[in-house]
């Protein structure tokens, strides 16, 4: 966990967030991507499927690199991970929905990197108020 004043430790801490958000949204973009264009799923199902899968590797991720938390995973810290995940999920697929709805011709890859930049501050806030304050 970040101590006050340490420099090392801000870093630390943000560079954790930013590869735990890179891990998810490359687990989000893979999945998305395989069920769309190989399976031939429509892009608004496959999008669900890659958002949950992401989801599961982002709470790893982040409890161990952005958060530091040295106790076991729990049941209640998952589902408050959970909670605070699908509010920014869903805020993340309707802002890619409404890029592809404004903008059609849009490639799919960039409206998930657009939407996933907006959902990014209202997760890390979500995480670090109702997640994993207790640690």
């Amino acid at each position: 966990m970040i101590t006050p004043g340490s420099r090392a430790g801000l870093i630390r801490h943000i560079a954790g967030f930013l590869v735990s958000g890179i891990a998810a949204l490359a687990t989000d973009i893979g999945v998305t991507k395989v069920l769309g264009d190989v399976v031939g799923w429509p892009w608004a199902l496959s999008r669900l499927a890659g958002i949950s899968v992401a989801m599961i590797v982002a709470w790893l991720c982040h409890r161990r690199l952005t958060f530091a938390v040295q106790v076991p995973p729990s049941v209640s810290e998952f589902l408050r991970y959970a909670a605070s995940a699908w509010s920014a999920a869903g805020l993340n697929y309707l802002v890619f929905l409404a890029v592809l709805w404004v903008r059609p011709s849009t490639d799919p890859t960039l409206a998930i990197a657009l939407s996933s930049l907006v959902a990014m501050a209202y997760s890390y806030i979500a995480m670090r108020v109702a997640v994993f304050r207790r640690h």
